[in-house]
């Protein structure tokens, strides 16, 4: 049987998803965290900020780690330097979070690798935002 194209794969990610984690979610409106994440926001997406520099953003409190989070996480979109990709997949798996989302330029293939192990679905240096909009507009 043949499997289906990623891009499908894609699509049902974001179609049955709900809760969104964004670790290094800027408070700044000029950085491209805040806007994609106002923009998933927009699209009915529950937007939950993880960075430990700030209080909250687009009026939701913000956690310093994923593991403080206290409600179940759909997806892990991470606006980090691929050096900190790491401790990020480990707490989504310690989590047992369904899907990790790397935004563009965000690039670890071992800490991709190890998600997938744990059964994570990857999807890596690709923006969510440009993703939704191609499917649903």
């Amino acid at each position: 049987m043949a499997s289906l194209p990623e891009t499908d794969l894609v699509a049902e990610l974001l179609k049955r998803s709900k809760t969104i984690a964004v670790v290094g979610l800027s408070s700044s409106p000029l950085r491209p965290s805040h806007g994609v994440s106002a923009y998933m926001q927009s699209q009915g997406y529950r937007v939950i900020p993880v960075n430990p520099e700030i209080k909250e953003s687009l009026g939701e409190k913000a956690y310093p780690s994923l593991l403080d989070v206290p409600e179940k996480i759909d997806i892990v979109n991470i606006f980090r330097r691929p050096e900190f990709v790491d401790e990020v997949v480990d707490q989504a798996i310690q989590l047992k979070v369904p899907a990790i989302w790397m935004q563009e330029d965000v690039i670890n293939e071992p800490a991709a690798e190890k998600a997938r192990r744990h059964g994570i679905f990857v999807v890596m240096d690709r923006c969510i935002l440009k993703e939704h909009r191609a499917r649903f507009g």
